[in-house]
């Protein structure tokens, strides 16, 4: 526990907010980019359950109806929405009656996808908030946009620290979020984190 954060993750032990909430520090991006390289998770997979009732695929997996049957699929949350990314949408849906959430984002490290954070948590929220509820979280190959918008739900609803989300994540499906991304997912970790601590009054 006295090692700093950057150290655990070169040493491939995940930091913790548990193991020393005071001094926790956002790992640096190119260290977690290590967590998302070693890891061994499906490499060619169009959907994978990356958590619990939470699915993280590609476009193929988004228009291919049968499987979103099959798995039980509830909810879409599309992070590659509009006419020039992956073209569905509610009327592409209709016939299958399942409840869709549109993000038009676009895999560039300008892209400010952090204004979209905590929307698009709540929808999974939302998803899992029945029993019944099973959420698909795609852009066009999986990786980036829609593995970004996933980790950020596990920061805000299951409190997890950026370092632990990916490392749920990248243990079920290989995911590469843009630089840009990981440091906007960094900037919501110290945040996240920062506010944690000083609700537990240890300031």
């Amino acid at each position: 526990p006295d090692q700093p954060v950057e150290e655990d993750v070169r040493e491939g032990r995940v930091p913790s907010l548990r193991d020393a909430p005071a001094r926790y520090v956002s790992p640096p991006a190119s260290e977690l980019q290590r967590l998302m390289w070693t890891k061994t998770g499906s490499e060619h997979n169009h959907m994978d359950e990356v958590q619990p009732r939470i699915f993280l695929g590609d476009m193929y997996a988004a228009k291919d109806k049968r499987s979103l049957r099959a798995h039980g699929i509830t909810h879409v949350l599309n992070a590659a929405h509009g006419k020039f990314n992956v073209n569905t949408g509610v009327g592409f849906y209709r016939d299958i009656k399942l409840t869709y959430h549109g993000v038009e984002a676009f895999d560039m490290v300008t892209f400010n996808l952090s204004a979209f954070f905590y929307s698009a948590a709540d929808f999974i929220w939302s998803a899992l908030s029945s029993a019944t509820g099973r959420v698909l979280v795609h852009c066009a190959m999986g990786l980036s946009r829609s593995s970004t918008l996933v980790l950020a739900y596990l920061m805000i609803h299951e409190r997890l620290t950026l370092a632990e989300a990916i490392a749920a994540v990248s243990a079920k499906r290989n995911i590469s979020p843009n630089l840009g991304f990981l440091e906007q997912l960094r900037a919501l970790d110290a945040k996240l984190q920062s506010a944690r601590h000083n609700a537990n009054g240890k300031t």
